[in-house]
């Protein structure tokens, strides 16, 4: 048995070949990989596990407040939306997907501040489809094999590992528990539906009023009616013909309190930009009129504030901003779109290489989703759940840690959709011959 010197001088050593390898010009000679980025979040954070083909996928929630009733079936609905075989324009795989609560909860479904584990069995796994043929040496184009094998130097070959949507489960999951304790905060509501296939737009659709029940009303997940009918004729289109399309979620969080978020680096939106990106198959992200909004000028797109008449808080007429503005949420609904690409496993010939380097074609095979949307519906609701949450136990962490003792005058007026200032609105006094307020400005 070692001593504890052999140990210590073991473990210095290894610093030493650490440092060296990194700082060293032969450095380059070596590969380092080290297995991260299974973790997000801060305060409410989630680490998931598991891979599409192995025993099961779960996740680790950390940070989760005691005392927060949330039951299994309450986390199960939100995983029925997102499981495969719901219909035909979704992969047949045939899960469950029954979630197991392994810690986290007593026997009166009340959290208990401890750390939350989830698990959902995999039972339905073809690895076959996968080992058995070219698939088990050809990489699929635009999908995950070829990276992962670069990073790694090995990959789960059969469902894609880590890289399949699977993967989501436990965010999902998680997501369910956030969903849970912001409606208990302050009714925050986060609602996703598809409001885009290629070129086919939901053009119907209220923010401030649409429901889960509207969104789920039809098997593309889209509660404008008509476009939904013409969404679906073209993914039927495109799947009978064995290729894939993709298109746009659009997520809105409605009820959010003012100030949530944090300059510089943790802006609401980039939290909610790399929340939404990490979501398997998303390719684009926009807060707001996001990229719409470089085609107006200044006056166009400004959302101008106003006192509401009811309640006397700070509102903006429009919402162009997407209810973000400087990085920290304005009380408005937050409306986020996030672009998915076309699945990339097809049952069409394609072009690519072996892992040793060997030109090939190679028709995909096995179960998968002619269109990743219906299901991405649920996943972008749980990631943004998640980022919202986070972001208001970081406030209250900081911000809210002692109350602000101010006289009413000298607080700012209460800002957003669920704000309301003591008193009412304040008694508007106009100076005669006023104009427009002047304000000198000198920005870099």
């Amino acid at each position: 048995m070692k001593n504890l010197n052999q140990i210590h001088r073991e473990a210095k050593t290894m610093r030493l070949i650490f440092i060296g390898l990194l700082l060293a010009p032969e450095a380059s000679a070596f590969t380092l990989t080290m297995g991260t980025g299974n973790t997000f979040g801060r305060i409410f954070r989630i680490s998931t596990w598991g891979e599409s083909h192995g025993g099961g996928v779960g996740v680790t929630l950390d940070g989760c407040p005691p005392r927060i009733p949330i039951t299994r079936e309450e986390i199960q609905i939100d995983l029925d939306r997102r499981r495969p075989g719901q219909s035909r324009i979704t992969t047949p795989r045939n899960e469950k997907d029954s979630v197991e609560i392994l810690s986290g909860l007593n026997a009166e479904d009340v959290t208990l501040g401890t750390p939350l584990a989830m698990l959902v069995r995999n039972e339905d796994q073809r690895s076959s489809d996968y080992l058995e043929n070219d698939m088990s040496v050809a990489y699929r184009p635009s999908h995950a094999d070829a990276t992962y094998d670069a990073k790694y130097g090995v990959r789960a070959i059969a469902g894609g590992g880590r890289s399949s949507a699977r993967e989501t489960i436990g965010r999902v999951a998680a997501g369910a528990v956030a969903r849970k304790i912001l409606r208990l905060y302050n009714g925050i509501e986060v609602l996703a539906y598809v409001s885009k296939v290629q070129e086919i737009e939901a053009t119907n659709v209220d923010h401030d009023t649409f429901t889960m029940e509207d969104v789920d009303s039809n098997i593309v997940r889209c509660p404008d009616g008509p476009s939904a009918e013409r969404m679906l004729e073209r993914i039927d289109v495109i799947r009978k013909s064995g290729n894939s399309v993709g298109g746009v979620v659009t997520c809105v969080v409605r009820n959010v309190p003012a100030g949530l978020g944090s300059p510089v680096f943790d802006k609401l939106e980039a939290d909610l930009a790399k929340a939404c990106m990490s979501i398997p198959a998303a390719k684009g992200f926009e807060s707001g009129d996001g990229f719409a909004g470089t085609l107006l000028t200044g006056i166009e797109h400004n959302d101008e504030f106003y006192i509401d008449p009811v309640t006397g808080a700070t509102r903006t007429r429009t919402n162009r901003s997407g209810g973000i503005q400087g990085g920290i949420s304005n009380g408005e609904n937050i409306v986020v779109h996030v672009a998915f690409k076309p699945t990339s496993t097809i049952a069409k010939a394609q072009n690519t290489v072996t892992r040793d380097g060997q030109e090939v074609e190679l028709r995909g095979k096995g179960r998968h989703d002619p269109c990743v949307l219906p299901r991405a519906v649920p996943m972008v609701e749980a990631m943004v759940a998640l980022t919202i949450c986070d972001a208001l136990m970081c406030q209250k962490a900081q911000c809210e840690l002692f109350q602000n003792d101010s006289p009413v005058e000298e607080l700012p007026n209460p800002m957003g959709t669920t704000a309301h200032r003591m008193g009412g609105p304040r008694e508007r006094v106009l100076a005669t011959g006023s104009g427009p307020i002047g304000l000198r400005i000198d920005e870099e």
